[in-house]
């Protein structure tokens, strides 16, 4: 059975699919499982060995469309759902499944603070998808595959990090979903132990404002490192503190213990740390009671309420003791 897996984007989003192209391959006898996603998450599944083929869109639609069709598909599974993979379904004439994104519910939650949430990780919804083929939840949580080449690399990065440290993922998506860069510098401040930073271009320029306050057991790797390396200093550490992002998911992926800062989105979306039936130990820190919360699926670039309690209000305190201690 020729089988395309569609999501585009983003970080997070493609490594909580992983389970359904594990289970698929292991349980779908003679299963040929493609993917397609954006050119630049290449990195998330090249690896990938329960992926016998990897599918790019980049910037022309009707280029990709022909190269999906003539490609003669038996099924698509759509973990995305969205216009554009509506259109890759019509063009393509073959049987298809879409993942429900629940998007009235999210609607509820966020207008009207209403939960109508089922109590689902969004994996579980995910394999929901194609329960219909008999597949099940095996249970093993995330994957995140790394080449040879690049374990290679561990050894150079074990140099310079070693192994007994804390990681922050310092980044978010949106303004709303991640710690002001005041309180951020006093949970850097307050942990006692080795701590490296991690995240993009754009975080490091953040970073790049208290970094001359910052001691010398801080190693600040923001911009420098590729997501694949990211994952690897993730691999390294005793424990990740993260926001609501994708590195949240990878490291979960690499069976890390977890530490999640949540500002305007909540755990109830269903995208918190998944480990399966694997014991790991994570922790979501949130401001309780905020009658604001959530005010997006997603973020937004400033909050909405201007007071952005959801993240002014963390315990802080509580976070730093949490990743000391553990």
């Amino acid at each position: 059975m020729k089988i395309l897996i569609i999501r585009f984007s983003s970080i997070g989003d493609i490594v909580l699919t992983t389970p359904v192209v594990r289970c698929l391959k292991n349980q779908l006898k003679n299963a040929e499982i493609h993917y397609l996603t954006k050119k630049s998450y290449t990195e998330l599944l090249e690896f990938n060995h329960n992926i016998d083929k990897l599918w790019f869109y980049e910037n022309s639609l009707l280029q990709c469309l022909k190269l999906i069709r003539n490609q003669k598909f038996d099924l698509i599974i759509d973990l995305h759902n969205n216009l554009r993979t509506f259109i890759f379904k019509i063009f393509c004439n073959t049987k298809s499944v879409a993942f429900d994104k629940l998007n009235f519910r999210k609607f509820l939650l966020v207008n009207f603070k209403i939960n109508k949430m089922p109590n689902l990780h969004i994996v579980d919804r995910y394999l929901n998808t194609v329960r219909n083929l008999g597949i099940i939840n095996d249970g093993k949580g995330l994957d995140y595959f790394f080449s040879d080449e690049t374990l290679k690399d561990k050894f150079n990065l074990i140099e310079k990090l070693g192994t007994d440290f804390i990681c922050i993922a310092v980044g978010g998506q949106h303004f709303t979903k991640k710690l002001p860069i005041e309180k951020l510098q006093v949970l850097i401040s307050s942990i006692k132990s080795k701590v490296v930073l991690i995240g993009d271009k754009e975080d490091a320029i953040e970073i790049s404002k208290i970094a001359d306050n910052l001691d010398e057991n801080i190693l600040n790797f923001t911009g420098k490192l590729t997501i694949t390396q990211s994952a690897l200093a993730i691999s390294l550490c005793k424990i990740l503190i993260s926001h609501d992002t994708g590195m949240m998911h990878i490291a979960a992926a690499l069976k890390k213990p977890v530490i999640t800062v949540w500002g305007n989105t909540v755990p109830a979306f269903g995208m918190y740390p998944y480990y399966g039936k694997i014991d790991v130990f994570f922790e979501n820190f949130e401001v309780q009671n905020l009658n604001c919360r959530p005010c997006s699926k997603i973020g937004f670039d400033k909050c909405p309420q201007k007071h952005f309690s959801c993240m002014n209000l963390q315990d802080i305190k509580g976070i730093a003791e949490k990743a000391t201690n553990y």
